[in-house]
């Protein structure tokens, strides 16, 4: 079957959204990025998929910041990064890289992992990356807690997932992620003025350190060698 999937968000561009880019040099610069960086995605997950090497499966789930959004160069951005490290201590990976920019928490759940389980593939180590878009508007930030237990719990067990202990409603989220048994919380701190010139995306710097944050436990998880996707609550470890 022809995996359709296309890292693209297909929401009509919000009239803040669209007034920012009309206002802001930096934001229509990063905001440019946007389709290239999806583009470039797109052609490495279909190469992933043809693919017959046994190398670790690993699958990443989020929004823009596992895109790269904001990095000088699509490989600039965390993911890159960290399967680089993961390269130079021995592990070789594969990427399908299922985030989109201005994906939010209900997008991980009603379109990501539908993908995942379509593209008919076992990962060896899931990542999460998810909830800034969720506090741009009252409504969903009401929601983003109980949204976020609908998606933990639809995690395949042993997902990293990363959080923002101490902020705000995000801080609640991380507490949740805190006290799931089936998942592997990843805390995540920015550096001051680590960002790029939309002034809200991270830039290389930042998401350097994303990577040095993420690689330890992917060392771990990617040896331990999970693959079977499931739901959290029912998937055995290898």
């Amino acid at each position: 079957m022809e995996f359709a999937y296309d890292n693209l968000n297909h929401r009509s561009p919000t009239l803040l959204g669209r007034t920012l880019k009309a206002a802001l040099p930096g934001v229509r610069l990063v905001a440019a990025q946007t389709r290239p960086y999806a583009a470039w995605w797109r052609a490495q997950n279909l190469e992933t998929l043809a693919e017959r090497d046994p190398a670790p499966l690993w699958v990443v789930l989020g929004d823009s910041m596992s895109q790269g959004i904001g990095a000088s160069s699509v490989q600039g951005g965390w993911v890159p990064r960290a399967q680089v490290a993961l390269r130079d201590r021995g592990l070789d990976t594969r990427v399908l890289n299922l985030s989109f920019s201005g994906a939010r928490t209900a997008d991980v759940l009603e379109r990501q992992l539908p993908a995942l389980r379509d593209a008919g593939v076992e990962p060896d180590v899931v990542t999460l990356l998810i909830g800034s878009n969720d506090l741009l508007r009252r409504s969903l930030r009401a929601e983003l807690l109980d949204r976020s237990r609908e998606l933990l719990d639809a995690l395949p067990h042993g997902t990293l997932v990363a959080t923002t202990p101490g902020y705000g409603r995000l801080g609640e989220v991380a507490t949740l992620v805190e006290a799931h048994p089936a998942l592997v919380p990843v805390p995540l701190s920015f550096g001051r003025g680590e960002v790029a010139q939309d002034r809200f995306h991270p830039d290389d710097r930042a998401y350097a350190r994303l990577a040095r944050t993420f690689t330890d436990p992917l060392v771990r998880a990617v040896r331990q060698g999970t693959r079977s996707f499931s739901t959290a609550g029912t998937l055995d470890h290898g």
